[in-house]
């Protein structure tokens, strides 16, 4: 694998850094030798991220990284944010030239690309770097358009859908398909983001980057791909923002053109209002309601995952006992607790499931 550094901006205490917590966490693609952020400066990126070290040095500039790690070749630099309406951050935006000065290339999975800062662009030509702006949409030849063919698919399709955004659906299917395929199961994940990829997934594709008219064929092709490719016993897909979060709602493509087997669902019992929309008057849905919707649509729910940001575990422990108890389906902590306990109700699934 390539050693790659992440740049954060400062912002690797926040959710909006979502990206490096995911890489920080597992990667295939990538070996992470360090993180810049001159917030957190000084300490390991894994107990800034969640008390277990890494032996993940934070360094507070990229100068100061490149002279402590000089005797490692290290090939690119990550932008491991996920900043509001895909712009580079003032933060990191700053710190792109000294990455390319010190013979380093960087990755970009924002909206803006970095390839069309000409300043950038330019340093990068004249020093033969790469600049990888992967969230490029892809060209009008390329894109597909649903055919119905999800119907070939044999094996189920759980999406990990939440009811907001910024919920750990994401890690939650990744950790759902690591677990089953320790349990001997093949078991693959389906990615809908930067994140995913950037850690080494193999088949999805990127859902805010593919014009309207194709996210269903886009859905329906990665599912396609890996269902003649490797033939799992089940897949897991990574849901996106919440049925009705106003600012992008999502999830009902995830159900109907993926023809969705049942839905594990994410929630947060403490965000009251959607993610940077807490002047807006509409509440995020409580999960008894959002399965009601999804049961709207077609899918049934099989499972809670609860996210734990603002909370200790004692208090999400409550409202996990509370929900299993209300909602009659098995609710966990993912992050806390694993997802060890769902395995035995896939694998039911996996043995009970009749294709239609």
């Amino acid at each position: 694998m390539d050693k790659a550094i992440i740049l954060t901006g400062g912002l690797l205490e926040t959710i909006h850094a979502k990206t490096a917590h995911g890489l920080l966490r597992s990667s295939e693609r990538f070996d992470l030798v360090a993180i810049v952020d001159h917030i957190s400066a000084g300490k390991d990126a894994g107990e800034v991220l969640d008390g277990k070290k890494r032996g993940i040095p934070i360094y507070k500039t990229v100068k100061e990284l490149v002279e402590k790690e000089k005797e490692t070749p290290i090939r690119y630099a990550i932008i491991g944010v996920a900043a509001k309406g895909g712009m580079v951050p003032d933060g990191i935006r700053s710190e792109l030239e000294d990455v390319l000065n010190a013979g380093i290339s960087i990755i970009n999975g924002l909206h803006q690309g970095i390839g069309d800062i000409p300043e950038l662009a330019n340093l990068a030509a004249a020093r033969g770097l790469e600049l990888i702006d992967f969230r490029r949409p892809k060209k009008f030849e390329d894109l597909r358009f649903w055919t119905g063919r999800i119907k070939d698919v044999k094996c189920p399709k759980i999406p990990v859908l939440g009811t907001d955004c910024a919920l750990g659906k994401r890690t939650t299917a990744r950790l759902l398909t690591q677990a089953m395929r320790q349990a001997g199961f093949k078991a693959e994940m389906i990615y809908t983001g930067q994140t995913g990829w950037l850690q080494g997934g193999q088949y999805g594709f990127f859902f805010d980057a593919t014009p309207n008219d194709f996210i269903s064929g886009e859905l329906e092709g990665a599912i396609l791909d890996c269902w003649e490719h490797k033939k799992p016993d089940i897949m897991f897909i990574e849901g996106q923002s919440g049925l009705r979060n106003p600012s992008g709602p999502c999830g009902s493509e995830f159900i109907l053109s993926g023809d969705a087997s049942a839905i594990i669902l994410q929630h947060n019992p403490k965000r009251e209002k959607f993610k940077d929309l807490k002047q807006y008057p509409d509440f995020v849905p409580a999960p008894e309601d959002e399965i009601k919707l999804i049961k709207m649509y077609g899918a049934d729910t099989i499972a809670l995952c609860i996210n734990t940001l603002d909370m200790d575990f004692e208090v999400a422990g409550k409202y996990r006992d509370q929900y299993e108890k209300a909602l009659g389906i098995p609710a966990i902590i993912p992050m806390a607790e694993g997802v060890e306990r769902l395995v035995p109700l896939l694998a039911d699934f996996i043995k009970n499931y009749q294709p239609q």
